[in-house]
């Protein structure tokens, strides 16, 4: 029979987890809220004009289009950390079974990210910047429901898995249909996009993981924010000496950060 001051204290954890809950789902509101009620966003074509226009035998913008190889590489090779986990039979790196489910949508959406963004850097426009950001967005929310996993609960993680995919696959949908409509809104996904690392951060600032490295997904925000600036600053980048532009050392420092978290999925242990 528990005592006293044991009930006391599952109560306080119990209040205390439910505030820490409610951080995660403002930012998740705060975000949706400025995707659907701000001012409309029109995505600027001077996006698609990217500093390193030289071509490699019949490939087109080569070092852009070449460099999503680097995504198809760990992307792949996360994808084959899961197999050979899941052959394993006695799971070393998760509590479950059920707690890989995340990350292989993770990894198959990175590796989908290399096809899709690709297949952009080809011949750069807005109808084939659908097939770049589709796939992105798989990662990012499938991600998102991991870190629900690992901080919150296996069950919320997996409950959210596939609304979250969808609602990240709807707002591209979305953004293109309304281009196509003549009322154009790239706030949508926008929302999706950095509402989905605001919310990761903050579940993985205010809840503990059940595993070592979980303080990795700072390096892969990091990694990413890094990236983003590589991105603003192409033209300016490829201007030192034309070896590499910004939006190529985009691609591989967004590898390089996924990399950094597959690395520690293979190296953690549950506390």
């Amino acid at each position: 029979m528990p005592m006293p001051w044991q009930n006391s204290y599952s109560r306080e954890k119990t209040v205390t987890n439910s505030l820490k809950t409610s951080v995660p789902i403002a930012l998740a509101v705060l975000a949706a809220a400025w995707g659907l009620f701000s001012t409309p966003l029109l995505q600027a074509q001077a996006y698609h004009l990217f500093a390193d226009t030289r071509a490699l035998l019949s490939i087109e913008n080569a070092a852009d289009t070449l460099s999503n190889l680097a995504f198809l590489l760990v992307g792949g090779l996360g994808l084959a950390f899961l197999w050979r986990e899941r052959a394993a039979g006695a799971l070393a790196r998760f509590a479950s079974p059920q707690e890989m489910h995340p990350y292989w949508v993770f990894f198959a959406g990175v590796a989908l990210t290399s096809v899709g963004s690709a297949w952009y850097h080809l011949a750069p426009d807005d109808a084939r910047l659908v097939w770049d950001r589709l796939p992105m967005t798989i990662a990012f929310m499938s991600l998102l429901a991991a870190v629900v996993a690992e901080g919150i609960g296996v069950r919320a993680g997996n409950l959210l898995l596939a609304p979250l995919v969808l609602l990240g696959l709807a707002s591209v949908v979305y953004w293109r249909w309304s281009a196509l409509a003549g009322m154009e809104n790239l706030r949508p996904y926008l929302a999706v996009q950095f509402g989905s690392i605001a919310v990761i951060l903050a579940i993985a600032a205010l809840f503990r993981s059940r595993y070592t490295h979980g303080g990795v997904i700072f390096a892969l925000a990091a990694a990413y924010g890094i990236a983003k600036v590589f991105e603003v600053f192409d033209r300016e980048i490829f201007g030192f000496g034309q070896w590499l532009s910004g939006h190529t050392l985009k691609h591989f420092a967004a590898a390089a950060g996924i990399w950094v978290l597959l690395r520690s999925l293979k190296q953690r242990t549950r506390r």
